[in-house]
């Protein structure tokens, strides 16, 4: 599943598939709740991609893997996708089954086979670090354990049917069944539990760190290249204007949001003003398009603190340079911690006045 290298796991769920023996050739490759709080760099499938990936048979994932690995590996001119024991390649790109045939078939490099253990845990990190950052504020830690659970079922077939997996989907049905009891104690499930590693590992401040921003500018400058070579091959100029009738439009929102964030920053100077201003105009449609929701999602809800909890998880989901980039400040998050402290402790005095929360809820039209 995913895989850590600190004294805090206890889990098997945290550590590295071990190779498959089936396979001896070693990889050729020599060149990162509420509805709304998903990672921000998580990979967003259609139903019909998700459907032709679940049906592709496992050989042909591996294959696939291997060619992936490679082209981003030359991309990237490394020859390795970890550097100094950390991940230094962008992974992103990688569905869950891509990922866990680098994690579980022999031929991949065992720099492969860690490379793609950390890029599993930083998206569980990932999914999990906005629905955390609510338990804290609320104290309730349902959402958090209902994220880990949606997390583990969005897993490819060949996962679900590893003991590791098997051990921490359990886990984490124990911990939702404890919880129904009291949402506000956390569960003792065992040493499976991913979410209590989870929880440990980020209090020690050991969660997986994202691929450093300047490899990922390094790399959406190459991709950006890449996609001008194919407008100029076609005989055509490359344009981000939607509306180019003789162009070929260059489609920043297909980019995710770290990525898009590299560029908006421009540590490196390797961006035109053009660039990052479309940049900056896509994520910002993403971050706006993440806020609409949690509005939506909010309104569906009977509780008077959704949104300002909804904004609360996915701003702590996002990385720092995604905050700097979409322009959300920590005094954002500090105005929506604000607002959920102070409509709590409302509820809570009309309650100890001789009324209660659905009361409250109904003389407001929310009920």
């Amino acid at each position: 599943m995913v895989a850590i290298n600190t004294s805090y796991v206890t889990s098997s769920y945290y550590k590295t598939v071990p190779p498959a023996a089936a396979s001896t050739a070693k990889s050729t490759s020599t060149t990162d709740t509420s509805d709304t709080a998903k990672s921000a760099t998580s990979v967003t499938l259609s139903d019909e991609a998700r459907a032709a990936l679940a049906a592709k048979d496992f050989a042909a994932v591996l294959a696939d893997t291997h060619t992936k690995l490679v082209a981003l590996l030359k991309d990237a001119d490394r020859t390795s996708p970890l550097q100094g024991g950390k991940l230094a390649l962008d992974l992103s790109s990688l569905d869950p089954r891509e990922l866990y045939a680098m994690t579980s078939d022999a031929s991949f490099t065992s720099d492969d086979q860690k490379a793609a253990g950390l890029e599993m845990q930083r998206r569980f990190e990932a999914a999990l670090a906005g629905p955390a950052a609510l338990a804290k504020v609320t104290g309730n830690f349902t959402g958090l354990y209902k994220a880990a659970a949606e997390y583990l079922d969005s897993l490819g077939a060949e996962e679900k049917a590893a003991p590791d997996w098997i051990a921490g989907r359990a886990a984490v049905t124990d911990g939702l069944k404890q919880l129904q009891a009291d949402a506000k104690k956390l569960p003792d499930a065992g040493k499976d539990d991913p979410v209590a590693l989870y929880l440990a590992l980020a209090e020690a401040g050991n969660t997986t760190q994202p691929v450093d921003i300047a490899d990922v500018a390094t790399s959406a400058r190459k991709t950006l290249d890449s996609l001008y070579a194919e407008a100029t091959k076609a005989g055509k100029a490359a344009t981000f204007n939607k509306a180019t009738t003789s162009g070929t439009f260059i489609d920043m929102s297909k980019f995710d949001s770290r990525t898009l964030s590299s560029i908006v920053l421009d540590k490196t100077n390797q961006f035109s003003t053009l660039e990052v201003s479309a940049a900056q105009s896509a994520i910002r449609t993403k971050s706006g398009a993440a806020l609409l929701a949690g509005f939506q999602n909010a309104a569906k809800s009977s509780d008077p603190t959704a949104f300002s909890q909804n904004i609360m998880s996915i701003f702590s989901s996002m990385s720092t340079e995604e905050r700097q980039a979409a322009g959300w400040s920590n005094q954002f998050y500090q105005t929506a911690l604000d607002s959920y402290q102070s409509t709590t402790k409302l509820l809570q005095m009309f309650a100890d006045a001789g009324g209660s929360d659905t009361g409250f809820l109904s003389w407001m039209g929310s009920k």
